[in-house]
Parts: structure tokens; C-alpha cells; sequence
């Protein structure tokens, strides 16, 4: 059985992944990095993808996060014999 991973990405405004070092406000460290800043944060499933909508600040993800990993942890192992 694989290994579920649920986790939070943030993310530009055109939908990209931001992977920039940026500020406590969101604006890029770098402002030649080419980084528009952060937008969002999206609860992101090995199994399911983006999972709920997107929100402006991480602790608010933070709570999504947790719920569909219990989720996973509420659906019984099926029994592969």
C-alpha cells in the first residue's frame, strides 16, 4: 500500500507553486526573483489533489490539512488476500 502524503502549497496568483523565499507579508525577498508574491494556500492529496479551496493564510489551511488526513485515517483497510 502506498504512503499517503497530504500537505500545503502556496500559491501565485496565476495558480503556479511558489517556492520563493518571501516575507512576512507575502512579497518576494528577492524582488528580481521574478516571484509576484503569494496568494494562496491549497491543501494538496497524493490520492485526491487539491483537496477543498484555497486559503489566503496558512493557518487556515492548517485545520483542512488535518481534517482529510483523519479522513484517511476513518476509511477502513481493505483486506487484499
Amino acid at each position: 500500500m502506498a504512503r499517503i502524503r497530504i500537505w500545503i502549497d502556496p500559491f501565485h496568483a496565476d495558480g503556479t507553486v511558489c517556492t520563493h523565499a518571501i516575507k512576512p507579508s507575502g512579497k518576494p525577498r528577492d524582488p528580481k526573483s521574478g516571484c509576484t508574491g503569494r496568494k494562496n494556500y491549497q491543501v494538496m492529496c497524493s490520492e485526491h489533489g487539491k483537496v477543498g479551496e484555497p486559503h489566503g493564510l496558512r493557518v487556515l489551511a492548517e485545520p483542512a490539512q488535518s481534517a482529510h488526513r483523519d479522513s484517511h485515517k476513518a476509511v477502513p483497510a481493505s483486506n487484499a488476500a
